[in-house]
């Protein structure tokens, strides 16, 4: 599998969104590392991103809001919350 800006920042995407754990992201990061062809260009910023997110289980390194804002930002993407009110009885 080709790895890509796009592909690591879905991947940040789900976990964000809660659709996959911590320990999925580390996995996946771990794999793509061991197992992927990253994309010529920017190769260094998407193996440097990679390379730390599958540091993230590590309680040294963590992944922090901030971490994740950082990386993205490196990525060429920019994040943005939106709350929303919970429905009353949910």
């Amino acid at each position: 599998m080709k790895i890509t800006r796009r592909v690591v920042a879905g991947k940040m995407d789900d976990y964000l969104k809660r659709r996959i754990s911590l320990d999925q992201l580390v996995g996946w990061a771990e794999n793509s590392i061991m197992d992927s062809v990253f994309e010529d260009r920017d190769m260094d910023t998407i193996r440097d991103v990679v390379g730390r997110l599958g540091l993230a289980d590590v309680r040294a390194f963590g992944l922090s809001w901030d971490d994740c804002e950082a990386f993205l930002e490196r990525l060429g993407y920019q994040v943005r919350v939106i709350v929303h009110k919970k429905p009353i009885g949910a």
